[in-house]
């Protein structure tokens, strides 16, 4: 069943917009949505409910990856997926630094690529991305290249660039074929300057641009001692995140506020959502600050903390992702549970026996805002590499207890057996 959004109110003025509850939300309780324009902005703001009205789950389709069997079916450590729109999924190993290919259904069909500095080679192959065409793009920043396979069987391209930079960011691309490669000044010692070459269907470089950031300061705890200086982040400070949104351009948001802008051609989309933030539990900050500290007394063992508080409430989302039809997926602060630590060393004074671990969530929003609702992430589900979100399917990696890797295509389901299949037409 296509889940449809509510429409929205084009509006000059404020506009209130009440839809009433899906059959599926056991409260009754109504989608109310708040619609403005103010000069080129457009704000969006979700006041209660949702299209949904219920919680959605992912429920695991096609599961590929093996603990013993078959080499082709047994991966050292995925690092990046992706997913042509015939379905064909695209495993990035980082340990063999190849990319394996299999069908909709998971059947294994070819490698491409192996350990080298020669044509379809990587030496650190990081991120791969496919393009509007079908073409699977690698991104290579040791060889300072993208090395493109496709459209045909056995055809190779490389795409040269200066300023690379190993990162753990997606690989981006856009609906117009343009590729974005995260670049570095890496003459700048004091600090990493961030810049995105932008290339064409081609690979030939259009522009440099900047990548977002904000006059927000993330607040740090810092340890010097001669010839050595660490920083860290104060746990569950808020932080400014970004992503490039298929529609080529940039998604913000600065997790203080639920509050996350989409630049469009036409203006600026501003999505809101009224949501009280996730209380950070006492024991919970403590381990954080425990945490930060064991790292920093590695090299400073009498190092004590005297930075600022940790906050006793998370920011409000982790993350911010876009898929592949225009949807956007907020990954939300949840609240933390301890647990067992099998892999606790003792004499690692960074290391403790209990973990806290958070349930994966994620808001996810039409092109134009519309709040669709809430997914809740199975057992085993894990946010990095980033997923694929297409539609009514999620790809993602899950690992097992054993550590064993594996890739899912899971689709969504909505409330008692409802699936939200496919998307809005985009409207970028």
């Amino acid at each position: 069943m296509r889940t449809r959004s509510s429409p929205l109110l084009p509006a000059t003025a404020t506009a209130v917009l009440i839809a009433c509850g899906t059959d599926a939300d056991p409260s009754g309780s109504t989608h109310a949505t708040i619609v403005e324009t103010i000069g080129d902005t457009t704000v969006v703001r979700t006041l209660s409910g949702s299209v949904w009205g219920t919680e959605a789950t992912l429920v695991p389709e096609v599961t590929i990856g093996e603990l013993d069997g078959p080499e082709e079916y047994l991966f050292g450590s995925i690092r990046s997926i992706a997913v042509a729109d015939d379905g064909t999924i695209h495993v990035l190993d980082f340990q063999a630094q190849h990319v394996r290919v299999f069908d909709s259904l998971g059947v294994y069909l070819e490698t491409l690529g192996r350990r080298g500095e020669g044509p379809g080679e990587f030496s650190e192959a990081e991120a791969i991305a496919v393009l509007p065409d079908g073409r699977l793009a690698v991104r290579d920043p040791e060889n300072q290249r993208v090395t493109v396979f496709g459209p045909g069987p056995g055809q190779v391209a490389e795409w040269r660039y200066t300023g690379s930079i190993q990162t753990l960011s997606p690989l981006y691309t856009d609906t117009r074929g343009r590729t974005w490669l995260l670049a570095g000044d890496l003459d700048r010692v004091d600090a990493l300057v961030m810049e995105i070459t932008l290339l064409d269907p081609e690979g030939t470089p259009l522009d440099t641009i900047p990548t977002p950031t904000s006059d927000y300061e993330v607040p740090v705890v810092r340890a010097e001692a001669p010839g050595l200086r660490m920083t860290y982040g104060v746990p569950f400070a808020p932080r400014f995140h970004w992503t490039v949104h298929p529609s080529g351009h940039f998604l913000t948001g600065l997790s203080s506020d639920y509050r996350i802008e989409l630049a469009r051609d036409d203006g600026v989309l501003r999505i809101e959502r009224s949501q009280d933030p996730v209380p950070a539990a006492d024991a919970e900050r403590v381990y954080q600050r425990d945490v930060t500290t064991g790292r920093i007394r590695w090299s400073l063992p009498d190092w004590e903390w005297d930075g600022p508080a940790i906050p006793e409430h998370k920011p409000f989302f982790r993350g911010l992702l876009a898929g592949r039809d225009g949807r956007i997926w907020v990954q939300l602060s949840t609240e933390g549970r301890p647990v067992e630590n099998a892999y606790h060393d003792p004499d690692d004074p960074g290391s403790f026996p209990v973990t806290w671990e958070e349930e994966i969530r994620y808001d996810v929003f039409e092109p134009d805002g519309t709040y669709l609702g809430v997914v809740v992430a199975s057992e085993g589900f894990s946010s990095f590499p980033a997923p694929v979100f297409r539609g009514g399917q999620v790809w993602a990696v899950s690992e097992d207890e054993q550590g064993v890797e594996r890739v899912v295509r899971y689709r969504i389901r909505v409330g008692g057996g409802r699936e939200s299949v496919g998307a809005a037409s985009p409207s970028y």
